[in-house]
């Protein structure tokens, strides 16, 4: 008997230990290990990088499945307050789809909406988002720049949807997206020409909202999304989806402006914001 206990006290013991590992594993799951992309996150700003430079960070089934699980992830833990996406290399924000993948795509899977899927995930993302563009954005690339709040773009930022040339049409938002940005006359010539425009008259038709140098596209989102950091985040949301009721005209948009300014006239966030501004201080958000 004496024998049996230290037995089963250093079985408790071992038991107990691995109680915790799965609690370990957990946060090991919370930051998955990406091929096809980057994600990084410092001082409540999220870059995520297109990470395919060989092929122009074309997007394939990898780098939408690898997307989606990386905003899973910055929705879990919660500590991103704006996101900015890019692409690696100075070639490409994102050429498009991957023609290769794309070619031998079937009915079956437009109808599974691969591409527009994601894209409607980030445009309903809780988070601002920011695309930093530099190189070709075209296609998919160009449909995933418009699935973001806003644009910067590079000098040598190309944006197009060019697929008509493939014959097929740009279906992962542009046909309606496009025009909601920069108007349905400049849309349809754009979609039906197939053609490649360049960052200034990009900047001249409102599809981007600045233009800078190369080497300034990503410190230009930073300090964009670091202006964005700094508001109250439970407005934010709000004004995403105030926004987004907007597109559906006006009725849609005044409801969703009283709906939601009724909701954070209750907030923490609004004691918070107006206090501090009499107060001549920094406010301090709470997100509640």
């Amino acid at each position: 008997m004496s024998r049996r206990r230290p037995g089963r006290a250093a079985g408790a013991a071992r038991a107990g230990r691995r109680r915790h590992r799965p609690a370990r594993a957990g946060n090991r799951q919370a930051a998955p290990r990406f091929r096809s992309i980057r994600l990084e996150t410092a001082a409540g700003i999220s870059i995520l990088t297109l990470n395919r430079p060989g092929a122009r960070n074309a997007i394939n089934l990898e780098v939408v499945e690898e997307i989606r699980a990386a905003l899973e992830t910055l929705a879990r833990d919660g500590q991103a307050r704006a996101l900015i996406l890019t692409g690696a290399g100075a070639a490409a924000f994102a050429s498009g789809a991957d023609v290769r993948e794309l070619r031998d795509r079937r009915a079956a899977d437009a109808l599974r909406g691969i591409n527009s899927s994601l894209f409607l995930e980030i445009e309903q993302f809780a988070l601002p988002t920011i695309a930093a563009v530099s190189g070709y954005a075209l296609g998919g690339g160009c449909e995933l720049a418009l699935a973001c709040d806003l644009r910067i773009a590079g000098e040598s930022a190309r944006f197009g949807q060019p697929e008509v040339g493939l014959g097929i049409i740009p279906a992962a938002g542009a046909t309606y997206r496009l025009p909601q940005i920069v108007g349905a006359g400049r849309a349809r010539e754009l979609i039906l020409t197939g053609r490649i425009i360049d960052a200034r008259e990009a900047l001249s038709i409102g599809l981007v909202s600045r233009v800078v140098p190369d080497d300034r596209v990503l410190e230009e989102a930073r300090s964009t999304a670091a202006l964005i950091a700094r508001k109250g985040a439970l407005a934010l949301r709000a004004a995403k989806l105030a926004l987004r009721a907007s597109a559906y005209g006006p009725d849609a948009g005044h409801a969703a402006e009283r709906l939601a300014q009724a909701i954070l006239f209750e907030s923490a966030d609004k004691r918070e914001g107006m206090t501090a501004f009499l107060q001549g201080r920094r406010p301090r958000f709470s997100g509640r």
